[in-house]
């Protein structure tokens, strides 16, 4: 198959580059609270339970605004949808640093999270009018390879700034660095070559009907959005809340030796996604394969591990958080499905549908381990026994095989549509994986 002439327009990178930043910059302040649990106990008098609430606040929202941030996208473009969740971050933030109630900081963190849920699909859209087609794949991969960076420079710097500088000096300044990511937004990015802004059709319920309607109809649609449920709950969660937990007092590791553990997992999330891009561009006709690959392994070493009499070894646990680290950018081919199955019109609408997937398994998940170990706890300790951690755990089990059963469903279904469809472009396929 011929390559393209031109694989970018010319400013490709310099819009990608701002774009990425400001998703980048959203996931430092998703992130951010993870080191300030201390203080933000301290500065609210709040109990632990009072202080999970944030992150399932956060879960929730982003997960809700999905659709909604989609169908925006699609109406007034991701330029002016992006600058508006880059300013509500902002403005967001600030709030939090001054915010000396619970309630106050719980409604910074909700607004927090709306501006989250804002960025990410603006970027893949712009990824994907800017770049030509089979170099979408590699740098959507490295998008969300990139975005990680944001957690991982939110541990050191915040927890460094919380303690020289406090509260409200710490997040402001972090605040301000959305201030000048508005700036250069506003100066160098444009939703396509040839204009800066770009509006679709005027929104209306019957119109929103039709194009979500629509977007799911597609079976490639429905195939994204279940790899995407799949392989992402497992890190996420692990991220998010349970992980430290899990290592600290299911597996009876030290602190450090956690905190090691989840820093691998997010450089095992960053060393995947390109091979994983190169991999799609390369087989494009085998991405169902790779995931269902991928969700295999992450089955088989989670099994080991529960099964292990005892704390399971530590090489043992370095290979969990390492394919648990894989599926993160795994459920990154998600997207790459809604791509090639819809219209460029929609496009927004069928990304946030496979976005939100994922997000609704962790908090899932989140919440049914929270279940199980409270179940499997004597009386009202929160002293989780290391046999309450195997029996939540387990749960994945549930998400894992209702996700594998989807897939290989709408795996057949799409393959079937692509050789009835478009025959040449399936043997094309075929030729390349």
């Amino acid at each position: 198959m011929s390559q393209p002439a031109v694989t970018r327009h010319p400013g490709a990178y310099a819009v990608w580059v701002v774009a990425l930043l400001v998703y980048l910059l959203a996931v430092f302040h998703r992130s951010s609270l993870a080191v300030a649990g201390l203080a933000a106990t301290d500065r609210f008098d709040i109990s632990a339970a009072q202080l999970a609430t944030f992150t399932m606040l956060q879960l929730l929202v982003y997960a809700g605004m999905q659709i909604p941030v989609g169908l925006l996208v699609d109406r007034f473009g991701p330029r002016r949808v992006l600058l508006t969740g880059a300013v509500t971050l902002t403005l967001a933030q600030a709030g939090f640093a001054f915010a000396d109630t619970y309630a106050w900081a719980l409604v910074a963190r909700l607004f927090v999270g709306v501006g989250d849920a804002m960025t990410f699909i603006c970027v893949l859209r712009l990824v994907n009018t800017w770049f030509a087609p089979r170099r979408v794949p590699l740098i959507t991969q490295l998008t969300g390879v990139t975005g990680q960076l944001g957690a991982i420079i939110a541990a050191v710097p915040m927890t460094v700034a919380l303690r020289e500088l406090g509260w409200t000096k710490s997040y402001l300044i972090a605040a301000s660095l959305g201030v000048v990511l508005t700036v250069a937004l506003l100066a160098f990015v444009r939703d396509a070559p040839a204009a800066r802004s770009q509006s679709g059709a005027a929104l209306s319920l019957s119109g929103i009907r039709r194009s979500l309607g629509a977007s799911w109809a597609q079976p490639g649609t429905r195939l994204g959005f279940w790899m995407h449920f799949t392989t992402q709950f497992s890190a996420t969660t692990f991220g998010l809340l349970w992980g430290y937990p899990f290592f600290v007092r299911g597996e009876g590791r030290s602190d450090q030796v956690a905190g090691l553990l989840l820093t691998l997992m997010v450089v095992a999330v960053m060393s995947a996604g390109p091979v994983l891009g190169w991999a799609i561009t390369r087989h494009p006709w085998h991405r169902s394969t790779i995931v269902l690959g991928i969700i295999a392994a992450m089955v088989v070493v989670w099994t080991v591990v529960l099964v292990w009499h005892g704390p399971a070894p530590l090489a043992l646990l370095v290979l969990l958080v390492v394919v648990m680290g894989v599926g993160g950018p795994a459920s990154m081919i998600g997207f790459d499905l809604a791509r090639t199955s819809n219209p460029a019109d929609r496009l927004g609408s069928a990304t946030a549908i496979v976005n939100q997937a994922g997000f609704v398994a962790s908090l899932v998940l989140v919440v049914a381990i929270g279940v199980i170990l409270d179940w499997r706890t004597p009386g009202s300790s929160t002293a989780y026994p290391a046999s309450a951690f195997r029996w939540a755990m387990s749960f994945q089990y549930v998400l894992w095989l209702l996700g594998v059963i989807q897939i290989w469903r709408y795996r057949v279904r799409t393959r079937a549509k692509i050789m009835a469809e478009e025959p040449e472009a399936y043997g094309r396929t075929r030729e390349l994986g």
